[in-house]
């Protein structure tokens, strides 16, 4: 990445957004890219390699959040995404699929501009520990569960689950400290950065997609127990809840 002038994709088709936004970012030390459509989006993206994508939801040729799942086949690059879409579903779901925040219109210049820091300081930040030689993370296995954080994939016995970006990182998270509780303050820190603007409520709805893929059941959890005012503890080594 470019510490000078990191390159900013601007994704929005409405000129009266786009065009202000492309000014801003140029004062604020940034070299903005700006594409109009889908199409343009993924193309301007395969030329350019943008440090930071700002991604509207709504574009004429297609959805903001079919553009952030193929970028994310490919490439981890921080997106942020623009949505008019004012309900913490739609937010959450935005998440889901990889992106890394989200601004709801209208936005102020000092609100994107914050976020756009914060995504790049952690993007920045992990990048500097793998140019440090940071011990890679290890493989983890709870019972029948197993979790490599290098293919980024989980098993539960033979069988792989499908887990989202966000998914994984919560059960790498949480399976890591397997028979401990881990803080609500914690996880959010850990697995959505401590720059995080958005509520808690995130982690609720992602803990019980997670549940759902374990096959786990909130009222006599197995693999993930709430404990109420705190956080969560997953199972101990040998698969057995601890209270």
């Amino acid at each position: 990445m470019s510490l000078e002038s990191p390159r900013i994709l601007v994704v929005e088709d409405e000129l009266a957004i786009s065009q202000p936004l492309a000014k801003l970012l140029a004062r604020e030390g940034f070299s903005p890219l700006v594409a109009g459509t889908a199409a343009d989006a993924l193309a301007e993206f395969a030329a350019s390699a943008p440090d930071l994508i700002l991604l509207d939801l709504n574009l004429p040729d297609g959805d903001g959040r079919d553009i952030a799942r193929e970028i994310r086949r490919s490439s981890g690059v921080p997106i942020i995404m623009l949505t008019a879409r004012g309900t913490e579903t739609d937010r959450i779901v935005g998440l889901e699929i990889g992106a890394d925040d989200y601004v709801v219109k209208p936005f102020s210049s000092a609100e994107v501009i914050a976020r756009i820091r914060a995504v790049l300081r952690r993007s920045e930040g992990a990048a500097r520990e793998a140019d440090d030689g940071e011990a890679p993370l290890e493989a983890v296995t709870v019972a029948e569960l197993s979790i490599d954080p290098v293919t980024h994939r989980a098993y539960m016995g033979d069988d792989e689950l499908d887990l989202s970006l966000k998914e994984f990182d919560l059960l790498y998270e949480l399976a890591s400290h397997a028979g401990d509780v881990v803080s609500r303050d914690d996880l959010m820190t850990r697995v959505w950065d401590e720059n995080w603007f958005g509520s808690t409520k995130t982690l609720d709805v992602h803990i019980g997609w997670l549940r759902r893929k374990l096959g786990d059941d909130a009222n006599k959890p197995r693999w993930i127990e709430t404990v109420r005012g705190v956080g969560f503890r997953f199972a101990a080594a040998d698969g057995s809840a601890e209270s």
